[in-house]
């Protein structure tokens, strides 16, 4: 790597955390699958323990969106989010710091067929993601079948964002701020798909109110709009750890008819509806540890 890449400022010492959390990634992307499953639950299961206010935050998500369950069920799913989740950043590590294809074995595709029959319309494609624990594991596989660039949030720390970007523009073939719309919609209407999340909560100017498990939740206008301005097919995507824990599956559907429909909410609710049906398979493997329903319709109070 060039010094023009990894400037003499990261050598201060303020950075010297972000070294060590790139090295363990790095570390942790090459022990053994089985080691690598263990390690994340533990990690999980230690922060379960260990940060009341995160483990709150899922409590309150997992009580909203899942009524039906009792006490203990929500208790053990909340359990099981962690140990998901702490695996996730050892997906996460493979992810950034290995070539995807070791792992071409342990993947399976389904429907390949919409993706790549969007892609032949030649205006590009949207492709909906969702922040499942796997997500940047799921990219790396997506890179396998289809090339596709991916809209992200930049990190905080300059350091750790460098190696983010990087990481993530070897898996996809390039890597846009989720502020960047220009971005977003030249590389679409230059004919490329672009991996999309539209499934947290970016505030009440961004979003309009639709229903997330029955739930009102603060809910991106940006995906109709993006669909609107490139005339772009939106494809959903599904991708998920199998219950042995050993294997995944990437599916993709068919593109949503008749969107954008110009109803923002309904547009919403569309988008929230698939996600929603994509949990279900797998809740716990979510991202439940994200406030999803923040910002409230004026005068309700916070669920926080």
């Amino acid at each position: 790597m060039s010094k023009r890449n990894w400037p003499a400022s990261f050598a201060h010492p303020r950075f010297w955390p972000a070294w060590l959390a790139i090295g363990s990634m790095w570390l942790g992307a090459w022990l053994p699958w089985r080691v690598k499953l263990a390690l994340g639950r533990g990690i999980g299961l230690l922060a379960w323990r260990l940060i009341p206010r995160r483990r709150h935050i899922v409590e309150t998500n997992l009580r909203l969106c899942f009524p039906e369950l009792n006490a203990a069920q929500r208790a053990r799913l909340v359990k099981e989010t962690f140990a998901a989740n702490g695996i996730g950043l050892l997906e996460t590590a493979t992810a950034w710091c290995r070539d995807p294809r070791h792992l071409r074995h342990r993947v399976a595709s389904k429907n390949g067929h919409y993706l790549a029959q969007a892609q032949a319309q030649g205006k590009g494609v949207l492709i909906i993601g969702i922040h499942f624990s796997t997500l940047d594991l799921g990219g790396a596989f997506h890179s396998l079948f289809f090339p596709a660039d991916v809209v992200y949030r930049p990190h905080n720390n300059p350091l750790f964002d460098r190696f983010m970007t990087r990481a993530r523009s070897r898996i996809f073939g390039e890597a846009i701020d989720r502020h960047d719309l220009r971005g977003v919609v030249r590389r679409i209407k230059a004919g490329h798909s672009v991996w999309y999340s539209p499934d947290q909560d970016f505030g009440r100017d961004a979003s309009v109110f639709a229903p997330f498990f029955g739930v009102d939740a603060a809910s991106i206008r940006l995906t109709a709009k993006i669909a609107r301005m490139t005339g772009a097919p939106v494809v959903p995507l599904m991708f998920h750890r199998n219950p042995d824990d050993r294997t995944y599956t990437i599916e993709w559907r068919p593109p949503l008819e008749d969107f954008p429909s110009g109803d923002e909410v309904a547009d919403a609710a569309r988008v929230n509806a698939f996600i929603e049906e994509a949990i279900r398979k797998h809740p716990e493997q979510y991202l439940w540890l994200h406030r999803r329903f923040k910002t409230r319709p004026r005068g309700e109070p916070g669920l926080y």
